[in-house]
């Protein structure tokens, strides 16, 4: 059984493997959670292809994105973590989460992705990390301030307007981080 890298109350996070590819593809094949993404639905294989970067950025980095398990059921729920993102002409530890439709709006993101900033800023001592989020993605700018993503610029990302927020570890420190 993959290691739990960090762990919530509902929640915990592993690496990726092979074996996830049906369950992930049955999540990122739904045009509705893959509407703000910059690649799009995901078939078979470009699912296959987003595991195979995720392991090889745990391999080179110790960071990635993660499978996220619900602990009462043990299902594949979606992913969260850190990946690196270039954004003009730097490299951003940029902070994710996406969720099967049916854990939606049950606060599973807000707790995913207190989950991954707790384990990156105290496991992996990163110094920083980004958000990126289109500014029509409502429920994804409200999982990003909840867990204390404040200030943001306006870019463009792919062609798309977007804010980009940054959270360094002396900000996140400071933040209180009990409620949900």
């Amino acid at each position: 059984m993959p290691v739990k890298l960090f762990e919530t109350e509902r929640l915990y996070g592993r690496e990726f493997t092979t074996q996830d590819t049906t369950r992930l593809t049955q999540i990122l094949s739904d045009p509705e959670v893959m509407k703000y993404s910059v690649h799009g639905v995901c078939d078979e294989r470009a699912t296959r292809k987003f595991i195979d970067w995720s392991i090889a950025c745990y391999e080179e980095s110790g960071i990635g994105f993660w499978a996220l398990i619900e602990k009462k059921s043990g299902n594949l729920i979606g992913f969260s973590g850190v990946g690196p993102e270039p954004v003009d002409g730097t490299e951003l530890m940029n902070l994710g989460y996406r969720l099967a439709r049916e854990y939606w709006n049950l606060r599973f993101a807000t707790e995913a992705a207190k989950g991954v900033l707790e384990y990156v800023f105290r496991q992996r001592a990163i110094e920083s990390v980004a958000v990126i989020i289109e500014p029509d993605h409502l429920a994804s700018l409200k999982v990003a301030e909840k867990v204390g993503f404040t200030d943001y610029t306006n870019r463009e990302f792919y062609g798309r307007p977007v804010r980009i927020y940054r959270l360094d570890l002396q900000a996140w420190l400071s933040i209180d981080r009990g409620a949900t």
